[in-house]
């Protein structure tokens, strides 16, 4: 682009958009490598050196061309210079964060290793022991499991219990209901009336007594697989 003092400028541009491609192929094929070391094949240390190597020389060109925008006569050039620097260095410092993460994650890498290899010496002569302790961890775990399912097949039989003995309750209060209304229709004595009365009295009682030793069997169970 022809402008005052534009002709160094833009040829600094030209060599940060070609240094900015070259960079942004450089970080697709270290994140390859990078993906690839994990399987076993070899990072590449002098491929990170050049990308950040040429993210230096792109701030710098950036630098010298923040320099030369600012002396175009033209206001809307210099405007439009000034956009297309900042672009670059942005770009720039874009790619500079993403190799210092790469850095980052490689020095991650390189630490658990030292990790693992210093904790598989301490385990050496130890390994039995270790598994034991798995094995043990294990079969509590199971157990465990067994008994949450012992636990809950005894609540569901409880609850089953309990709404049975609700729906006999209900099947012989309407029972009730209609013995009474029949009685008293014919016109029966005081005295049967007592007596079913009684009767009702008496299966209430049997009636709490068998959900109160369904609740003590409930606890009793827990108790005993605790």
């Amino acid at each position: 682009m022809a402008v005052e003092g534009g002709g160094t400028l833009s040829e600094l541009y030209q060599s940060s958009r070609r240094l900015l491609l070259k960079t942004r192929d450089g970080l697709e094929r270290l994140e390859r490598l990078e993906f690839s070391s994990s399987a076993g094949a070899v990072d590449s240390p002098e491929l990170a050196v050049a990308i950040r190597r040429d993210i230096t020389q792109i701030q710098t060109f950036c630098s010298d061309m923040d320099g030369l925008w600012r002396s175009v006569a033209s206001k809307p050039q210099r405007d439009l210079w000034k956009r297309k620097v900042e672009q670059i260095s942005e770009e720039a410092d874009s790619f500079r964060e993403s190799l210092d993460r790469y850095f980052q994650r490689k020095q991650k890498r390189i630490q658990e290793a030292q990790e693992r290899s210093e904790l598989l010496g301490r385990a050496n002569g130890e390994s039995s022991h270790v598994l034991r302790i798995f094995d043990e961890e294990a079969q509590a775990m199971q157990s465990a499991r067994n008994s949450s399912r012992m636990l809950e097949e005894a609540t569901a039989t409880g609850t089953a219990i309990l709404a049975k003995y609700s729906e006999q309750r209900d099947r012989l209060k309407r029972a009730q209901r209609k013995a009474l209304d029949v009685l008293n229709t014919l016109g029966l004595s005081n005295t049967v009336l007592r007596v079913i009365e009684r009767r009702n009295r008496v299966d209430q009682r049997i009636k709490y007594a068998g959900m109160i030793l369904t609740f003590v069997i409930v606890i009793a169970f827990l108790w005993w697989t605790r």
